[in-house]
């Protein structure tokens, strides 16, 4: 008398499956669901924002220094945005679907 295993165990493979959508008759399956593509551009606007922010500071004179580049906008928020972006980013490619 042997005892059979009711429960089939589970490959690699079979735990890690994309969402699939019918389209007609064939079976479609994306990579990334409708979230990853918010946080995808969430991050490039992030991105984008902390760039916008570094702009600027110069002297319209190039015989006179100005400190505006040495403010707060340029020297830290604008760099935190910006990595908080790539964050984001990477947080979006690998977010898995349900």
């Amino acid at each position: 008398m042997t005892k059979k295993n009711k429960f089939k165990s589970k490959t690699k493979s079979d735990l890690i499956q994309p969402k699939k959508q019918k389209t007609g008759d064939d079976l479609v399956s994306f990579s990334f669901t409708k979230q990853n593509y918010r946080l995808l551009i969430l991050g490039i606007f992030l991105i984008t924002l902390g760039f916008l922010l570094m702009i600027g500071g110069g002297s319209d004179d190039p015989t006179v220094f100005s400190d505006k580049i040495f403010n707060f906008r340029r020297l830290t928020l604008a760099p935190v945005l910006i990595i908080a972006g790539y964050i984001v980013e990477v947080f979006a490619i690998m977010k898995r679907p349900k």
